[in-house]
């Protein structure tokens, strides 16, 4: 348990330096513009993982054309580390939070476009932005569950959610289907009753949650690719990315199913 505990400092510490060191960096890249905002979250990103020791392997790829809008299904506060450190890219959270002490502050700087999905005029506003980051060239990654699950299962899509992205992706923008799969932790395959163990979700505290993952050491994830989908109709869209992302998760949480068995 000691040694556990030790690791988490360990990590934790050069993980808050960084942190420290890289806010007023992107903050001025920000408010000047500079191409440097897209690629200062990229390299803090993959210094996060490196220092909690995530590897992720990677199946397809995000396709070329832009606009382009990434629908994935989303499990622990670490998707943003795991996503943010492969490419350029901006997200789309509930504006709740926006107003999380230090998280609020980072999802900011990543340019992150928040929905508050009670009030129409928002939902209007956030379409605004995120065409705006789409017509930059930015890739936008949408959560289309609306919250996060376990880790084991795909929740069912969110069509108002995937609707204000695609009114602001506009008629051209590619929609395209991702899955996030945590597969193994220290080595050992992750079953469906230690994978919670990693997810982040319900009522979970998030200093205990990211303290635990800490303690516990190296983890891998699968994220898998899929092709692009027709988004001229968000319910139509919303049920096939989310039948698409559900039969992704179950290759990566399931390798039998790849291999044919």
């Amino acid at each position: 348990m000691r040694t556990a505990s030790l690791r988490a400092w360990l990590v934790l510490v050069p993980v808050v330096a960084l942190t420290l060191v890289g806010i007023p960096l992107q903050a001025g890249a920000v408010a000047l513009k500079l191409k440097a905002r897209r690629r200062i979250p990229v390299l803090y990103h993959r210094a996060v993982l490196a220092l909690i020791g995530i590897r992720v392997r990677v199946t397809g790829a995000p396709v070329p054309a832009r606009p382009l809008l990434l629908v994935a299904n989303h499990v622990s506060w670490l998707d943003i580390c795991v996503l943010g450190a492969q490419f350029p890219l901006c997200f789309v959270a509930k504006s709740e939070v926006g107003r999380w002490p230090g998280i609020g502050l980072l999802a900011r700087l990543q340019r992150t476009v928040f929905v508050d999905r009670t009030a129409r005029a928002a939902t209007g506003r956030a379409a605004g932005e995120i065409a705006g980051r789409l017509g930059d060239g930015d890739p936008v990654v949408l959560f289309a569950e609306g919250t996060s699950s376990d880790g084991n299962r795909v929740l069912a899509f969110r069509s108002a959610l995937l609707g204000a992205a695609s009114r602001g992706a506009g008629e051209h923008a590619a929609v395209q289907p991702l899955a996030i799969a945590y597969v193994a932790q220290g080595g050992v395959s992750l079953g469906r009753t230690r994978r919670p163990l990693v997810a982040w979700y319900g009522d979970m505290d998030l200093a205990a949650h990211l303290m635990e993952v800490l303690r516990r050491g190296t983890l891998d994830v699968e994220l898998r690719f899929g092709e692009v989908i027709d988004a001229g109709n968000r319910k139509a869209a919303a049920g096939e990315a989310e039948r698409r992302v559900r039969a992704m998760l179950a290759r990566s949480l399931n390798p039998r199913v790849d291999s044919g068995h």
